[in-house]
């Protein structure tokens, strides 16, 4: 199951005086399908001590429930949470890694309050002008990402649920976007939504 996540960057920033720190990470970087969603999540400094936020993790070590679970707990205890998007054709036009930056800083915007430092899973954010530390395999190792996790990907599973009613024949409630034996064969029967990203392989070969 690998590391449980913990406070020690927080910790760490904490005592270096920095008071609101944000995790950052994303879903939905590598689906066929749909936007990229990020999320920052603000813990409160008390965490550790707290135990309310026990059990979070990686959101990909969950469960569907155990992730709606914790969505709930997480937004009814953190300091703050924001939640930014991509859209596909933004996707196409910038790339993903843009398009991720994008959304990460968006999410920045969306917490309602400024954070003095950022813990990012693995990308950094040049345009945004906070301190910031980007750490390989964050949504493992660190709390605050971790909660950012779970966050983006129960919003963006959300999303794919609801598209899913507006194109049901692709199976967006299912595999989320992603690529799946099930929707590499929907593609080649019925050809890409207009929901794909039509710049990725599997996309552009179906039209």
């Amino acid at each position: 199951m690998g590391p449980w996540p913990t406070l020690a960057l927080e910790h760490g920033l904490l005592a270096k005086g920095f008071r609101r720190i944000a995790g950052l990470d994303e879903a939905g970087r590598g689906a066929w399908a749909g936007p990229v969603v990020a999320a920052a999540v603000i813990l409160p400094a008390e965490a550790a001590v707290r135990g309310v936020f026990q059990g979070i993790r990686d959101s990909k070590l969950l469960s569907a429930y155990q992730r709606e679970k914790l969505f709930d707990v997480i937004r009814e205890g953190a300091e703050a949470v924001g939640v930014g998007g991509v859209a596909p054709e933004e996707i196409d036009a910038w790339g993903i890694v843009p398009a991720t930056r994008r959304a990460m800083a968006l999410a920045v915007q969306g917490l309602g309050m400024a954070p003095q430092y950022l813990l990012i899973d693995y990308l950094r954010l040049p345009e945004v002008d906070i301190p910031q530390y980007a750490l390989a395999h964050g949504d493992a190792l660190c709390l605050s990402i971790a909660a950012a996790s779970v966050v983006a990907k129960v919003h963006r599973d959300r999303l794919m649920a609801a598209l899913d009613v507006r194109w049901p024949d692709y199976g967006f409630a299912r595999h989320k976007g992603y690529g799946t034996v099930a929707h590499r064969g929907v593609l080649a029967s019925l050809g890409p939504s207009s929901i794909h990203r039509l710049s990725w392989s599997p996309c552009r070969e179906a039209k």
